[in-house]
């Protein structure tokens, strides 16, 4: 990982960045995942795969090209960090019949992605039944130690890493605004951005967002051309 230089009273931190989570080490990749060394798990939020056939169904002429260029990023990083264990948190189809209309080869990519590693789908509030057709296991939420890992907050009273809710933020460089999506970060919680190729975003100063980290001092990372920027 690169080290962190002031760039327009902005951190950057190049294409990862490490931050610690309620004692945690975690790794944030700018390709929008999360890698935590000590469980090697590779953490990642709304794929929503097969939105694009969904909306395309509905009258939008998209491209059906969203699933093949998630799972190939993914892919990606699976490969550099080879981890032991992967959490899709939920939200991972777009639709409770996105399964039914994946292409073989696309269902052919899932399972050999399935099958480098243990494979945890965390259920959604779009996929809140993952089909028995698929490897993997399915839960509600996952903890691993004294962190707990679900696709929206919980009342549970211990510190989360959550998806749901797609953030974005904004900063200003060299003159010019560039936005993306990002991470935030609270004493209790950590948001992820959604990994989806047609996922849009919840502005991070959204008050279901606000709600959502608690109260405490707040970190945004923004993710822009792959790379993280902290926004102090």
């Amino acid at each position: 990982m690169s080290s962190a230089s002031e760039v327009g009273g902005r951190a950057f931190a190049g294409p990862s960045l490490s931050t610690v989570f309620v004692g945690q080490q975690l790794v944030l990749d700018g390709r929008a995942a999360l890698y935590w060394p000590a469980q090697r798990a590779l953490v990642v939020a709304d794929l929503h795969l097969e939105k694009g056939s969904y909306l395309r169904r509905c009258g939008h002429p998209l491209p059906l090209y969203d699933t093949t260029d998630t799972l190939a990023r993914l892919r990606c990083l699976v490969d550099q960090y080879r981890p032991e264990r992967i959490i899709a948190l939920g939200d991972s189809f777009h639709d409770a019949a996105a399964v039914s209309r994946l292409p073989a080869p696309e269902r052919e990519q899932i399972e050999t992605l399935c099958a480098r590693a243990d494979w945890v789908w965390i259920l959604g509030n779009h996929d809140p039944h993952v089909p028995d057709c698929l490897p993997g296991r399915c839960a509600e939420r996952l903890q691993l130690g004294d962190l707990l890992l679900l696709h929206e907050p919980s009342d549970i009273d211990l510190p989360q890493i959550i998806g749901h809710f797609h953030p974005k933020a904004s900063l200003r460089l060299a003159g010019t605004k560039v936005g993306g999506k990002c991470f935030l970060q609270s004493p209790i919680r950590l948001l992820l951005p959604a990994f989806g190729s047609y996922t849009g975003g919840l502005d991070s100063d959204h008050p279901a967002i606000a709600g959502a980290l608690g109260a405490g001092r707040q970190k945004r990372f923004l993710l822009h051309a792959q790379k993280i920027w902290q926004i102090l």
